[in-house]
């Protein structure tokens, strides 16, 4: 038996939270195989380009790169029967758009919701996709934990309680409000903005806005992990 041709393709797991809800990026297939699954945005790797340049371009073709707030390498998928047919490696991204940002995205694309928990992460998915958007889920989950990452999320200027839904959004579990704050400014990455936002529907005080200190990312603790409730109080960081 000869030697299967190898090909190698970029990625791109794209995600945000909208509506309380963590959603990824993906465009329905047109084209066998896979025809009307759900496929994240990439295409085959070109000669003249690395692989950085190769997503911005790729994902310049589904959205406007300048609405992503972070982009970084998530890993290698490699088994030799991802696709059918030719052999194909991808190296795949995870992208951050933050939670106010709408980007204009073609007729076939869509945000499609992330489950939390157990199980596929995407319905319906093509090929190995669904395995990149759970590996895209667990990596930005655990980076909330020990790095300023939230920053990608969050509108340049929030509330906590903003904040703190958009963090049980994307971790799947409760965070206390108080705690969140308390770290995150024991970390120095959260500073007011001077102005407070506007009462709700309910009336009462109303709540300062803050921002945060760097939009790049930056390593904060590097053994802090943002524990569900029940494991040292109500959404611990320890």
């Amino acid at each position: 038996m000869g030697a299967r041709e190898t090909g190698h393709e970029v990625l791109a797991a794209v995600l945000r939270i909208s509506d309380g809800q963590p959603q990824v990026l993906a465009w329905q297939r047109a084209q066998e195989p896979d025809l009307g699954r759900w496929a994240l945005p990439g295409g085959r790797l070109r000669d003249d380009e690395d692989v950085e340049r190769s997503v911005l371009r790729q994902l310049a073709e589904k959205v406007d790169v300048r609405e992503v707030a972070h982009v970084e390498q998530l890993g290698v998928f490699s088994d030799p029967c991802r696709v059918p047919g030719v052999r194909l490696i991808a190296t795949a991204f995870l992208g951050l758009v933050p939670s106010d940002a709408d980007p204009a995205i073609p007729d076939d694309t869509a945000w499609r919701p992330i489950a939390p928990g157990e199980g596929p992460a995407i319905a319906g998915a093509a090929f190995d996709h669904d395995t990149i958007v759970s590996a895209a889920r667990d990596r930005l989950r655990a980076k909330l934990s020990y790095t300023n990452l939230g920053f990608a999320l969050a509108p340049r200027e929030f509330t906590i309680s903003a904040l703190r839904d958009l963090y049980v959004a994307a971790l799947g579990h409760s965070v206390s409000a108080t705690n969140l704050q308390r770290v995150l400014t024991r970390r120095a990455l959260l500073e007011p903005t001077g102005s407070v936002a506007p009462p709700g529907p309910s009336g009462g005080r109303p709540a300062a806005v803050f921002r945060f200190t760097d939009r790049a990312l930056r390593v904060t603790d590097a053994f802090a992990v943002l524990k569900p409730p029940g494991e040292h109080g109500r959404g611990a960081v320890t």
